[in-house]
């Protein structure tokens, strides 16, 4: 299947309650071979409005937190969510929407093929680090899933809650920089 073929799928998608209240659906944003892909829980309100992943306060925080490290959404990485539609009043999303959804996000990865996943937040490193994934104790900590480099990072929208957390948060970073630097330098030539 190729990109277009999986985007005009995906928003034809009615496999769950979400996509009877999304104003647009919120497939990802990127460079479509990067070796480094960022993958959120869902879309909030803004992300809804504008179709497209961490645009509101939380995507500017970060857009911060990547340029820190030299990476940009329109350069080197491509950014994804669990679900693609909002769930209501920002809530998590169920895990009967997770199992609906998770198949683009598979599609996606499949495509996008990078050789490390950064989990922005508790869900999605649920979903694919571990199950039982606990965000205060492992984020920043890499495992090897598939073949496939994943940490997780705290959340952008748990940061603004929570400003404490950005100096473990930028110590991550800097992990995950590092790790970039050995297994895809060439992540940074594109930027």
């Amino acid at each position: 299947m190729t990109w277009e073929e999986l985007e005009k799928a995906a928003k034809a998608c009615r496999r769950c309650a979400l996509c009877e209240t999304r104003t647009n659906l919120v497939f990802g944003v990127g460079v479509r071979d990067a070796q480094v892909m960022f993958i959120g829980e869902g879309p909030g309100e803004n992300e809804d409005l504008q179709g497209e992943p961490f645009v509101g306060r939380g995507g500017q925080l970060l857009d911060t937190m990547l340029e820190i490290i030299g990476l940009d959404r329109r350069k080197n990485i491509y950014i994804a969510n669990i679900v693609k539609c909002r769930p209501p009043r920002n809530r998590d999303p169920l895990g009967t929407e997770q199992e609906a959804c998770i198949g683009w996000l598979r599609a996606q990865i499949g495509l996008v093929r990078p050789r490390i996943i950064v989990c922005l937040g508790r869900i999605a490193a649920q979903v694919i680090i571990k199950p039982d994934f606990k965000i205060t104790q492992e984020h920043g900590v890499f495992f090897d899933v598939d073949g496939i480099q994943c940490t997780a990072l705290y959340h952008p929208a748990a940061l603004l809650r929570d400003p404490r957390k950005k100096p473990d948060t930028f110590v991550d970073l800097k992990a995950l920089q590092a790790k970039i630097l050995e297994l895809c330098p060439d992540t940074y030539k594109r930027s």
